[in-house]
């Protein structure tokens, strides 16, 4: 696993006698260093440290697959960001030195050492660390290096270098060495010199990642949807199959389809090997059975080398179909589905979605009502907590191979009977105990969920609201405690749920005011609050329209009368409690 571990000096690691380049992959981010993280390192080396070797900085992780020889070429996987910073504290250095024009033979000396700390001495054109090309990145490190005395460029000054994370970076230090004399300057060059890092070589990207999992680093550690795309388009390149360009954009089209987040990017990359394994074109030979995180980078690094093209394509085809889910679109014919099923937080059934919407694209019918099932099966699972989180993936790939058996008559009633198990499915005993308890305690997302689906059983053409409308990335419409929630509990409410028995008053309260019963839906949450009974019954806006609870929804008028209630006792809370739970289990059955 690794190849060599060292406590290397910066003056080594930057020697200018060796020829060693570091290169960050071509597409992996761009600096992303801000201004606290400079903070750190620049008095971590400035820091008291009574150790002659000088301060430690961390640690890098570098991939190589040769011997370690002088002019090898390491390819940074851990640690981009401590060296660009490094790299750029020495350039301000000798931007810094430049200015004292000094004429000893020693002081010349030093800038030269200085300079091929940077640059190869035997090809001053060509830069020691070769950043990543996104957003300009190595553009505007070369044109830093120019700036500062070190390269020449002659490919012009990147467009809006200076507002960019490098140059601010670079100016930071700038900044820092204003006040410092020369002679502190050149003390600082020698801390910097001094001050030591742990670099440590590994044969793989795989070996690279399960390290530095274990490894507790300073900075943005890499992902491993990072380290897949860099072995992927790196294999593309060098086999010739595409250019890097063209590799990179279609690479792009994934991410595209799966949103930013790395996570939901590395759990595409779980779900797709483990919904396709039983295909021989994509099968690895793995103790565990299946792709989880630590083993993920080996799987893909197995699967680039069968077939890197087909791997690309059909990663781009399967994060299309995946990103219906995600991303549902209205003009979708299962937009419906895909929303209630987002909404419910069904997302560990994506793996069996990203099969069944693959392999039976064109059975309509059993997508439709498979998926409409599942949003119910959430429902269930995220009030009872039952089956627990842990066993949701194996369920559904399990679910997979079921379904692989019963490929040639596979049907609806197929999928529900596997996932109706009692091992894998909350009974109606179970659902109904959770559904009476202080449900808005156990789970407020699904019991607003609930509610809205009560609600909209009722809709018309003519009476249809958007209950999921947001504001400010928050729901408009928001569940009501009609019985207040809150420790001060008013006089009104006190008198007409305990007879102005106050500590009886505040023990009703804690035992019923979570109860089902007790909720409704109200676009008007802060307007209603604490008021009585009354208020909240008949309150209206400025224009005189009703926006209390007359104000024509199902759950505050047909399924129980809130809206012609004179009162609200704890006998109305358990029978509407009941009345709701009716209507759950039907529409969740």
């Amino acid at each position: 696993m690794i190849q060599s571990s060292k406590d290397t000096p910066i003056h080594e690691l930057f020697s200018p006698e060796l020829t060693i380049k570091f290169v960050i992959p071509k597409y992996q981010r761009e600096y992303t260093w801000k201004k606290e993280n400079w903070d750190d390192l620049f008095n971590d080396i400035m820091g008291e440290n009574d150790s002659e070797e000088g301060p430690f900085l961390g640690s890098i992780i570098c991939v190589n697959k040769t011997t370690e020889v002088l002019n090898s070429e390491l390819e940074i996987i851990d640690g981009q960001q401590r060296l660009t910073t490094l790299s750029l504290f020495y350039a301000a250095v000798h931007t810094r030195l430049l200015i004292e024009e000094k004429e000893d033979d020693d002081f010349r000396s030093e800038l030269i050492n200085l300079k091929y700390r940077l640059v190869q001495k035997k090809k001053p054109k060509e830069t020691k660390l070769e950043l990543s090309y996104q957003n300009n990145n190595f553009e505007d490190y070369k044109e830093i290096l120019e700036e500062s005395g070190i390269l020449e460029v002659k490919e012009g000054r990147p467009k809006n270098l200076r507002n960019r994370r490098l140059y601010k970076a670079y100016s930071f230090f700038l900044v820092k060495l204003e006040p410092y004399s020369f002679t502190e300057v050149r003390r600082l060059l020698d801390k910097i010199n001094s001050s030591h890092i742990i670099k440590i070589e590994v044969n793989t990207s795989s070996d690279a990642f399960n390290l530095f999992e274990s490894i507790n680093n300073r900075g943005v550690p890499l992902s491993a949807i990072d380290l897949i795309k860099n072995s992927l388009l790196s294999h593309l390149e060098k086999n010739k199959s595409k250019t890097m360009d063209d590799a990179f954009e279609e690479w792009k089209i994934i991410t595209d389809n799966l949103t930013e987040d790395p996570k939901i990017q590395e759990r595409f990359l779980r779900h797709y090997y483990n919904a396709f394994k039983h295909n021989d074109n994509i099968k690895v030979k793995i103790k565990e059975g299946k792709a989880t995180k630590s083993n993920l980078i080996y799987i893909y690094e197995q699967l680039i080398k069968k077939d890197a093209i087909q791997l690309l394509n059909d990663l781009k085809n399967k994060s299309q179909t995946i990103s219906r889910c995600i991303n549902p679109e209205d003009t979708d014919e299962f937009y419906k589905e895909f929303t209630d099923l987002l909404r419910i937080s069904g997302t560990p059934s994506y793996i069996f979605l990203l099969y069944l919407l693959t392999d039976f694209k064109h059975n309509k019918e059993l997508l439709k009502e498979t998926i409409s099932f599942l949003s119910k099966y959430f429902v269930r699972r995220n009030l009872t907590d039952y089956p627990a989180t842990r066993n949701l993936d194996n369920i559904f790939v399990g679910l997979i191979e079921d379904c692989e058996k019963n490929k040639k008559n596979l049907n609806y009633e197929i999928i529900k009977t596997f996932l109706t198990n009692p091992e894998r499915y909350a009974n109606d005993d179970i659902f109904r105990e959770k559904l009476e308890s202080n449900i808005y305690e156990i789970n407020s997302e699904v019991t607003r969920y609930i509610l809205c689906k009560i609600e909209e059983e009722s809709f018309t053409k003519e009476s249809d609201i958007d209950l999921w409308k947001r504001e400010k990335d928050k729901y408009i419409f928001t569940i009501e405690h009609i019985l207040p929630e809150g420790e001060r509990l008013p006089k009104e409410w006190i008198n007409m749920i305990a007879k102005g028995d106050k500590d009886e008053a505040k023990k009703l309260q804690e035992q019923f005011v979570h109860k089902l019963g007790n909720l409704t839906l109200t676009a008007y949450n802060s307007n209603l609050s604490n008021l009585s009974f009354e208020k909240k019954r008949d309150r209206k806006d400025k224009k005189g329209k009703n926006i209390g609870y007359k104000n024509n929804l199902y759950l505050n008028g047909k399924i129980y009368p809130l809206q012609s209630k004179n009162e609200w006792a704890i006998g109305d809370i358990e029978k509407r409690t009941k009345v709701l739970i009716d209507e759950a289990l039907k529409l969740f059955g």
